[in-house]
């Protein structure tokens, strides 16, 4: 670990040090586990994680938050919240996450109210001021910390640090919620939220790693890594692909030659500068 590193990780501790206590909004993802950690580490039982579940969260997410709160030494908590029911959610508008952020930090400012906790902290970092994050609204409007953005940690130097400190999830790929895979305007439905995560599923299992299922009606864009387009490809890869999306309820199945992308969702929606376009 460099010496600018360890200072960063110092600086980190340190916010957490005099904190009474602390709840840590948890997804499971690179961020919050690097948080959860060393929030778990510096004061120990004090610091609770909260994950809310959702039709929207993939399994494998859940299952990960669940295996890493637990590896951690950290408690717990797992609430049930459809964000379908969120009044405007699944007509999928371009503050969406605005909406579902809310709905997160309502959650966990009702139970650390409940427990007696005075500090919400989640795991943005400092990459994501860069991004379009209509979430960050959410978290000001109700005092949400953001302790990655203040030790000036980025996502790079979170997974390094990751590493050094044994957390398996260092190199785990971003997986936003399956909201996302629907471009802006489009309906989210249980049904389509089913063949999402049914057609990811399908990809992972034939060892791709990194894959999104974009949902266009009856047309599944799939993403993957430049180097494993190729791949999909090879007749029979090529054959159970087409043919297990078929039987997911996909009539077409297309390949996006651009490849994987972070954000691709916002592609030609939101400027450069991560705003959204103005007129």
């Amino acid at each position: 670990m460099t010496e600018q590193l360890q200072k960063k990780l110092d600086q980190l501790r340190a916010i957490f040090a005099p904190m009474p206590a602390v709840m840590v909004a948890f997804s499971g993802g690179v961020d919050s586990t690097f948080v959860l950690k060393v929030a778990q580490d510096t004061i120990g039982e004090r610091v609770i994680a909260l994950t809310t579940t959702s039709p929207t969260m993939p399994q494998e997410d859940r299952d990960t938050a669940i295996m890493m709160a637990a590896e951690i030494g950290a408690r717990h908590l797992l609430i049930d919240s459809n964000e379908l029911e969120i009044p405007g959610y699944a007509a999928n508008p371009i503050n969406r996450c605005y909406l579902c952020k809310t709905n997160l930090f309502e959650v966990c400012k009702a139970r650390a109210t409940a427990l007696g906790i005075g500090e919400i902290v989640d795991g943005l970092n400092l990459d994501d001021l860069h991004d379009y994050r209509p979430g960050m609204k959410a978290a000001a409007e109700r005092r949400v910390r953001h302790p990655l953005v203040e030790a000036e940690l980025s996502k790079a130097e979170i997974r390094e640090l990751s590493r050094a400190l044994g957390l398996r999830t260092w190199d785990r790929p971003a997986s936003p919620c399956l909201s996302s895979r629907f471009p802006y305007g489009t309906e989210i439905t249980p049904e389509g939220l089913r063949k999402v995560a049914a057609g990811e599923q399908l990809l992972h299992a034939l060892g791709f790693r990194v894959a999104r299922v974009r949902y266009h009606g009856e047309v599944a864009r799939i993403e993957l890594e430049r180097d494993q387009i190729a791949r999909v490809f090879e007749p029979e890869i090529r054959d159970q692909v087409e043919r297990e999306l078929k039987r997911i309820g996909f009539r077409f199945v297309t390949i996006d030659l651009k490849g994987f992308r972070s954000g691709s969702l916002n592609e030609g929606i939101v400027t450069p500068a991560g705003s959204p376009p103005r007129g």
